[in-house]
């Protein structure tokens, strides 16, 4: 059966504990200077309607370094763009490429694809989820704090699909989750309730960012208006006003937490300049584990566990 990422839950506990510990691997093997091609001859199809920078260098580049080729499709180059069933370009591209990344806006979209697609499927965004990036956000956790057990992690602002697949993260692994979101802005709360219930979930609402910051390991934020949102700019920015990761608030939080964001940052709104480029902020590393973890993602669904090394 093909298998496909979505979302986080797509995959079992153990599934993600060895994919993060492989994206690890990979990025210590690729800091050596030794190669690993497995993936000759495979063709990787991009196809993005929602504009990007980290997606689609780190899939071009993870793609290219594993021995693989990789093709970009717009909207504008395809006929999905003037109106194409999803159904019918899943099925022809099943015919060309051998796995497709899609970063789109309604999560429907990717599911539709992948229920008529003979290839692995992986969601590069969408409105919903954002599985690969809260990925590399974990493994980066795993870099600087040793692992996520009895981590204590919060998300500060927009209960969006980044917090939605934070979320979906501590419920399959059990770490502790503090979010705090404004009235109105939290995420959908039948998801919120069927996640925090799941046994061994620590995940829970708080009332301000001070409360979700206190003593915690880990502090984590996004733009508070995201793609397709920019004409609630200046609603939000009133909404959000109290929603920042700045240093009153890292003082609340433990005398070693690290600072994350998920970029592209707009400073003085979410999170301020002094944060991101303070010694506690790890975004950098954070972003560059977007090119590992994708390639352990890309292993995982090309590949035949006993051809890895």
């Amino acid at each position: 059966m093909t298998r496909h990422f979505l979302r986080l839950s797509d995959l079992t506990k153990d599934e993600l504990d060895a994919l993060l510990k492989r994206a690890v691997h990979l990025k210590a093997r690729q800091k050596r200077g030794i190669p690993y091609r497995p993936l000759i001859g495979k063709t990787l199809g991009l196809v993005f309607e929602k504009a990007s920078t980290r997606t689609r260098l780190s899939f071009e580049a993870g793609m290219s370094q594993l021995g693989g080729y990789s093709i970009f499709i717009s909207p504008k180059d395809s006929q999905m763009g003037r109106g194409e069933p999803i159904k019918d370009t899943a099925r022809v591209m099943s015919r060309y490429l051998d796995a497709v990344v899609i970063r789109t806006f309604a999560h429907s979209i990717v599911a539709e694809f992948a229920r008529y697609s003979d290839i692995p499927v992986i969601n590069g965004l969408t409105d919903s989820h954002h599985p690969c990036q809260v990925l590399a956000d974990l493994m980066t956790i795993i870099e600087k704090k040793g692992g996520y057990d009895g981590m204590s992690v919060c998300w500060i602002g927009d209960g969006n699909n980044m917090a939605n697949s934070w979320i979906e993260a501590a419920s399959i692994l059990g770490f502790e989750l503090r979010l705090a979101c404004p009235e109105g802005y939290r995420p959908d709360e039948a998801f919120f309730k069927e996640a925090a219930s799941r046994p061994g979930a620590k995940i829970r609402m708080c009332d301000d960012a001070v409360e979700a910051a206190k003593d915690a390991q880990a502090l984590n934020t996004d733009v508070w208006a995201s793609m397709g949102q920019e004409a609630e700019s200046t609603e939000r920015r009133k909404a959000f006003a109290g929603y920042q990761i700045n240093e009153a608030v890292l003082k609340i939080a433990a005398k070693d937490a690290i600072v994350l964001h998920c970029l592209p940052a707009h400073r003085g709104e979410e999170i301020t300049e002094e944060v991101m480029e303070g010694r506690q902020s790890v975004v950098w590393d954070q972003a560059e584990n977007r090119l590992h973890a994708q390639k352990a993602v890309l292993e995982f669904l090309l590949t035949k566990g006993d051809e890895r090394q």
